[in-house]
């Protein structure tokens, strides 16, 4: 964590901010093209070592219903049985178990991805995208990553055949995250 705009310490406990965050996916549908979609209601926590940022933490909640292609009648079958079974699963989490440090402000982030009572362990591809102090005086920090899953791991198994081959939603699922999250002030009694 080398890239800051501010001179305070990064070292903390921090909240991410979800009208500045994203929670993203991309599927192959078709054969042919990409949908895109996201997640808008979400929290999580992040926390940070400077000195080590390895020792660093972070979980996300994501509320399965929030999901959003800009299509109300694919959304409504994302949420069905054939896919996140949404009433039954209403949450999908995400809680790291390991950071390595690659250099240059890049990390392989290591988690247990829950969806559908499923739990895999996902590495994302991280970037550390800076900190500044914003116009209220909160000391922020960026975060973006990507990774490629099979959505099929956590039984997200929904598919129909074409007729020239093929098969309408595709299997591998790109997973991007892009963070802006706020450090929380510590309380005196927990100094």
């Amino acid at each position: 964590m080398t890239q800051s705009t501010t001179t305070q310490s990064l070292t903390g406990t921090y909240v991410i901010d979800p009208a500045h965050s994203r929670f993203g996916f991309v599927a192959r549908h078709a054969m042919v093209t990409k949908v895109r979609g996201s997640f808008h209601d979400f929290t999580g926590t992040l926390s940070l070592d400077e000195t080590d940022p390895t020792s660093g933490s972070g979980e996300l909640n994501i509320v399965a219903t929030s999901i959003d292609t800009g299509n109300e009648q694919r959304d409504g079958h994302l949420r069905s049985n054939d896919f996140f079974d949404m009433e039954t699963y209403p949450e999908l989490t995400y809680r790291s178990t390991s950071i390595e440090a690659l250099g240059d402000d890049r990390y392989k982030v290591t988690g247990d991805l829950t969806i559908k009572d499923v739990t895999k362990s996902v590495t994302l591809d991280v970037e550390y995208t800076g900190a500044a102090v914003d116009p209220y005086a909160n000391v922020r920090i960026g975060l973006e990553g990507r990774t490629v899953v099979n959505r099929k791991d956590w039984g997200v198994n929904w598919n129909a055949p074409l007729e020239a081959g093929g098969v309408l939603v595709g299997e591998k699922v790109t997973l991007e995250i892009d963070i802006s999250a706020i450090k929380q002030a510590v309380d005196p009694a927990d100094a």
